[in-house]
């Protein structure tokens, strides 16, 4: 993502402050997200023994990482008021996280206190592109509209209808 934002000159701030804060979220992204996928994900979603103690622990890393991304309370996107790569990156997993598809957890997590998080998912959530994104490859569902089993070119999308939100954008 970031060879293709810097080749293209795209969604990262060409500035070293802007950028620094793109890449910081970037990276936080990289370094947080095994304790929700691999470790909370493993133990409360999949794992065939359910270890009471491993649960908890993870559950609590997430739900501390969820709190240093509730400080979009101060910023409409993670590095500021631009979408970035980095909300590009964060958001497939904490975003739906607290928007009930990854897990079954929002419950258990208490991720409707996230309101910054939730408010910045449902905008991220919004975007036409992010719409399309979340349709290629997708084979299950109750609505076969949003579903594209296979793409391989723009016009794929044109045989399916992609519900776009009032207000979104690409």
């Amino acid at each position: 993502m970031l060879y293709l934002a810097e080749k293209f000159g795209a969604f990262i701030p060409k500035d070293i402050p802007g950028r620094t804060a793109v890449l910081n979220w970037l990276f936080w992204q990289v370094g947080s997200t095994p304790y929700l996928g691999g470790g909370f994900g493993h133990f409360y979603a999949y794992a065939p023994i359910k270890i009471e103690y491993a649960i908890d622990r993870f559950a609590m890393e997430v739900k501390r990482q969820l709190d240093v991304l509730d400080r979009l309370a101060t910023s409409e996107y993670l590095a500021g008021t631009d979408y970035s790569v980095a909300d590009m990156a964060v958001f497939p997993w904490y975003g739906g996280l607290v928007r009930g598809w990854s897990f079954d957890a929002v419950e258990f997590l208490s991720a409707r206190e996230y309101k910054h998080v939730i408010r910045w998912a449902e905008a991220i959530e919004a975007r036409p592109a992010v719409q399309r994104g979340r349709m290629v490859n997708r084979p299950w569902g109750d609505d076969p509209s949003k579903q594209l089993r296979e793409r391989h070119e723009a016009s794929d999308f044109d045989a399916v209808s992609i519900p776009v939100q009032p207000g979104g954008t690409s």
